[in-house]
């Protein structure tokens, strides 16, 4: 019996990272494999609201949403787990994107992670960085990273 591949799939709520799931489970997936898909939130309702710096109660409002508005998207992944019957599990941890991916991936000793690309032109990866990039360069597996076909043209 082949012994078990842990992947990492990176899964946010684009279009982008649901195309790299669907990527893996069509061209990659193994049966042997345990599927961890991670999503690392982003407060940006909070942090983009004009009220932040004037009144605690609406940041705990705010946040509360946050909160239930993440919750219920990783209720979302573990019925896509379920739905395409593979095992594994649904993970959730803050911090900056590609740092956590890199960590997380480590401390489930992956044997491959699997991002959706956000398609960013030259110039807005460069100044701004990519999540892609730093998991190619920081990771010490492979990394698939899944663009969608039609949404690239329109970069280059």
């Amino acid at each position: 019996m082949a012994e078990t591949r842990n992947v990492v799939i990176a899964m946010d709520e684009s279009d982008f990272a649901n195309f790299g799931f669907e990527y893996y489970m069509k061209n990659v997936h193994q049966a042997r494999d345990h599927v961890v898909l991670l999503h690392v939130p982003e407060y940006h309702t909070v942090i983009q609201s004009p009220m932040v710096m004037t009144d605690v109660s609406v940041v705990t409002d705010l946040l509360q949403d946050e909160e239930k508005r993440i919750k219920a998207f990783l209720e979302t992944l573990g019925t896509k787990l379920k739905q395409h019957g593979i095992g594994g599990k649904v993970k959730s941890v803050g911090g900056n994107a590609g740092e956590v991916i890199v960590k997380v991936a480590n401390e489930e000793k992956a044997g491959l992670i699997v991002l959706g690309s956000r398609g960013m032109g030259t110039i807005r990866r460069t100044l701004l960085g990519s999540v892609s990039d730093y998991v190619m360069h920081h990771a010490h597996v492979p990394v698939l990273v899944c663009k969608q076909e039609s949404h690239h043209q329109h970069h280059q």
